[in-house]
């Protein structure tokens, strides 16, 4: 029998969201814990992580920055939550992903249960043989520029559930701690290496590029596109080649 809390969060998901956090791994946060040392007490951690959230009282702290060099040059920003906040992340995904996830474009596939990488480029490979233009796009700092006001209203647009909108807002606004010890604050964004920060971005995409694409785009091209996205890179595939043969000539 659980306790009575504010907020009605079962621990057996907490538990399950422990599970997948180890079986995914990962680097140790700003308090240099991994996840064996997180084990050595095992259920006093579990425990603190769901009482804080059932109670209210979970706050986030800063999230480690990494930077990570790019191939072509420059660095990628990654957020590291800490061991303890990645179980917490993972509890809020595990509510609040099965209830969006049904409203995603069949086209997204980006860390969608039953779909990965490889279905995309296979759908994308299928598709650029019957079209004539194939554009690519990589949309530039997405993890670093979302806005956190319009990624909440269509957050609003899924669940009225308290305790997820509040601890969605807390981790959206978790200060970034730099290599240096200095605090960032953060006024946009989603942590890029946080475990719900994906879904968030799904979420955000969903609206400004998914429904925008199919409600606006498609229909001037009398419904002849289609677009494969995974995350911040996507592909649209525009004018079929029995179009143009019909034309007589290119576009």
């Amino acid at each position: 029998m659980e306790e009575t809390k504010p907020f009605e969060i079962s621990k057996h998901v907490v538990w399950e969201a422990y599970k997948r956090v180890k079986a995914n791994k990962g680097a140790a946060g700003i308090d240099d814990e991994s996840i064996s040392e997180f084990e050595e007490k095992l259920k006093d951690n579990l425990y603190k992580i769901w009482n804080r959230m059932s109670s209210g009282s979970y706050f986030p702290p800063p999230v480690k920055v990494v930077e990570i060099p790019k191939k072509n040059g420059g660095v990628r920003i990654l957020g590291v939550p800490t061991v303890a906040d990645r179980i917490a992340q993972m509890v809020a995904k595990l509510y609040f992903e099965p209830r969006v996830e049904p409203h995603f474009h069949p086209d997204s596939y980006g860390y969608r249960p039953g779909k990965s990488a490889i279905d995309a480029v296979t759908v994308t490979r299928q598709r650029c043989w019957r079209y004539n233009w194939l554009l690519e796009f990589d949309i530039k700092g997405l993890f670093d520029n979302i806005d956190h006001e319009l990624l909440m209203r269509a957050v609003k647009t899924h669940t009225d559930c308290k305790w997820l909108l509040l601890y969605i807002e807390r981790w959206l606004k978790a200060p970034f701690q730099m290599e240096d010890g200095r605090i960032i604050e953060r006024s946009s964004g989603t942590p890029q290496g946080g475990v719900i920060s994906v879904l968030l971005s799904n979420i955000y995409l969903h609206y400004v590029l998914d429904l925008w694409f199919e409600r606006v785009v498609k229909p001037r091209l009398n419904g002849e596109a289609y677009m494969v996205r995974y995350i911040d890179d996507f592909v649209l595939c525009l004018i079929p080649l029995r179009c143009l043969a019909l034309s007589g000539g290119s576009p």
